[in-house]
């Protein structure tokens, strides 16, 4: 008999890892994680996953048998902290008759074209954007989008193969690299020109909204600030709380809401992106999961474990969202390699003075030499994170800059 009630994890890389996963959960629900060793960000996970929790191994079974498999552990919920599990999950949960996206929900959460495509006709937002299979279909797109554009997959997440476009050649040549590295499909959309007194100097023009649902009800946890992006399109670091006036503050949860009915999001935690343009905030994109790093920033800065929200909500749980108070600024530093930088890392300088940096008190990187460098990555080719705690935000700003000009990064 069943002490606790049965979570199923869809496990792959993303917002939340599994000793995070295991310490929400306590006392709240068992865990079992599901695992597809074929995925390229999950090889090898079965086993290790099986040293600390319960795993269901789906490894080479066909969709039905994946379906039959977990009816018949009979979880009490279902979900992800993987965007590229959104999918599945919601497949898996409609089979076994569990709160999640439902699988055409899903289906516009993973898809930028087809999201777009349903604000406009909701009524939020209309943004031009058109998918590209092939680089042949370029000039045809950008007729209808514009210049400057942006060029990203159609599905996908991380910033990873994502840049702005200034002129049809250079659209044309990045769209056949893209192509070429193994991209299915493209999106080239309207570029969104961001205003950069916005959320006040040396912070970034766009700002996440993290929301927590259940049962239609929706609670808006935080809108985290961000730092500046690097070229092309790459996260340098991201704050709480974010440092907006409070009539912009309401905007931007205005839209996201509106944004989340328009998709017919119901359940779960979102990540919803927005840009920060002279004419009002306008949507980046929505994704159908927590977003990366949020849930540890809201820990340490207000004790509010967003992740064990989450875990609520894919168990049908009333929602419980405090009001949140930030004592100080919590951040995250990212270590960026430029756009340009040379192929392969020789090493990072500068680590040791930012670690006795006072609103320092984490530093995560691997100096390490033969790191192959390259911005298409985006997220993923971050080479590690400083973690801080600033009084306020004219501390903040100051110590971000005191960061960046201690890192000496050196090239092979």
């Amino acid at each position: 008999m069943r002490t606790l009630p049965l979570l199923a994890v869809v496990f792959d890389r993303g917002s939340a890892g599994s000793v995070e996963i295991l310490a929400s959960a306590r006392k709240l629900c068992s865990v079992v994680f599901v695992c597809d060793e074929d995925l390229p960000g999950s090889a090898g996970s079965a086993a290790r996953l099986a040293e600390v929790a319960r795993v269901l191994d789906v490894t080479g079974l066909s969709p039905a048998e994946r379906r039959s498999a977990l009816r018949a552990l009979r979880p009490d919920g279902i979900t992800t902290f993987s965007e590229y599990r959104l999918a599945a999950t919601a497949e898996l949960a409609e089979a076994c008759g569990l709160t999640f996206h439902p699988p055409h929900v899903a289906a516009v959460l993973v898809d930028k074209e087809r999201q777009r495509t349903r604000l406009r006709e909701a009524g939020v937002q209309s943004t031009r954007c058109v998918a590209v299979r092939t680089a042949a279909q370029v000039p045809a797109a950008l007729a209808e989008v514009g210049l400057p554009a942006v060029v990203k997959p159609r599905s996908g997440a991380g910033s990873v193969d994502t840049c702005r476009v200034d002129s049809a050649e250079q659209a044309v040549a990045v769209a056949q690299e893209f192509l070429a590295g193994g991209g299915a499909e493209f999106v080239l959309e309207e570029y969104l020109e961001g205003d950069p007194d916005a959320a006040g100097p040396g912070f970034g023009d766009y700002v996440s909204v993290e929301s927590v649902s259940s049962g239609g009800a929706v609670r808006h946890v935080c809108v985290t600030g961000k730092l500046p992006l690097a070229e092309p399109f790459r996260e340098t670091g991201m704050f709480q709380p974010a440092a907006l006036p409070g009539p912009l503050a309401e905007q931007v949860l205005g839209l996201t809401g509106a944004a989340l009915r328009a998709l017919g999001v119901t359940d779960g935690v979102t990540h919803v992106e927005i840009k920060l343009t002279p004419d009002g905030p306008r949507l980046i994109e929505v994704n159908g999961r927590m977003g990366g790093y949020v849930g540890a920033l809201l820990r340490r800065s207000t004790r509010f474990d967003l992740l064990r929200a989450a875990l609520r909500a894919a168990l049908g749980l009333p929602l419980e969202v405090p009001e949140l108070h930030f004592p100080a600024v919590e951040f995250v530093y990212f270590l960026t390699p430029p756009a340009d930088a040379g192929a392969t890392l020789a090493g990072i300088r500068g680590l040791d003075e930012v670690a006795a940096m006072e609103e320092v008190w984490q530093v995560k990187a691997d100096p390490g030499a033969g790191r192959s460098l390259h911005w298409r990555a985006g997220t993923e080719g971050h080479l590690g994170t400083v973690h801080g705690t600033a009084a306020d935000h004219d501390r903040l700003r100051a110590a971000v800059g005191a960061i960046g000009a201690a890192i000496r990064l050196e090239y092979a």
